[in-house]
């Protein structure tokens, strides 16, 4: 058995990797779906047991060291072992640094994309070793690239890159894999959540929405680069030519992340 825990796993990405994961492996799989919103978590839960796999249900808010403890705790106590850890939790922002008066919710933000991957990892890692098994960091191409009015959400991804890339080299010897995802613009919720400039929910996404992947496909991409074990996961054509023209011409590249925004120019 396939014990598997996912973070921010009540909506969006977390939820339909579950669903699919659920579907692949159905007695195979067991789930341990964490969020903050229990009722949300309920239903995602429902729909997995439907396709046959067994649920662990947790809340859970990853900005708090303690509940990422006991996140981990009670996926071993329930099933014996963790074979992956995806962290796809996290929220979003959107906002110009000269807009924003009150940096505390920068630190928050921090907590919950960078921190909050940390702490669920390191206290699953002792299990991970012992299974050789699987980490997932959910994180964004505003991790690879930085994009103008993503100031903070940017710097929360660069962070979660850079750990990760540092822990695969550490754990390169132990038989865990490290994957890195890079979604771009997915057809969610998140940026309508995120904060904006007063830390404040935004009610509306800041950037182009046109040509939005679906979470499904997001979702898929994901769950197959994570069975592959492959090192990173950038899921657009813009994506990886970004990636590669950032080396050799960074101007171009700031143009394009220009052209991320709302065509007509909100923030």
């Amino acid at each position: 058995m396939q014990v598997i825990v996912i973070t921010g796993a009540s909506d969006g990405i977390g939820a339909e990797m579950a669903r699919q994961w659920a579907a692949r492996g159905r007695a195979d799989v067991a789930l341990v779906l964490a969020a903050r919103s229990l009722d949300k978590l309920e239903a995602v839960a429902a729909s997995c047991r439907a396709s046959g796999a067994q649920v662990l249900v947790q809340r859970c808010d990853v900005g708090v060291q303690a509940e990422c403890v006991a996140l981990i705790d009670a996926a071993v106590r329930t099933f014996g072992r963790i074979d992956t850890l995806v962290n796809n939790a996290g929220m979003s922002a959107h906002a110009n640094f000269e807009d924003v008066t009150d940096l505390s919710w920068y630190e928050t933000l921090m907590r919950i994309n960078h921190w909050g991957s940390v702490w669920c990892t390191h206290a699953a890692l002792p299990h991970l070793k012992a299974s050789r098994g699987r980490i997932v960091a959910v994180a964004s191409l505003a991790g690879l690239i930085g994009v103008p009015g993503r100031t903070a959400y940017s710097g929360t991804k660069f962070a979660m890159t850079g750990f990760f890339e540092a822990l695969r080299i550490e754990l390169a010897t132990s038989g865990v894999s490290v994957t890195i995802a890079y979604p771009g613009v997915v057809a969610t919720e998140i940026r309508y959540r995120g904060f904006n400039a007063q830390g404040e929910a935004a009610g509306r996404s800041g950037l182009d929405e046109r040509g939005a992947m679906s979470v499904e496909e997001c979702a898929r991409l994901i769950v197959d680069g994570t069975e592959g074990r492959q090192r990173d996961i950038v899921m657009s054509a813009k994506g990886k030519l970004g990636r590669w023209l950032k080396l050799i011409a960074p101007r171009m590249v700031d143009r394009m992340a220009l052209k991320a925004l709302k065509q007509h120019g909100g923030r």
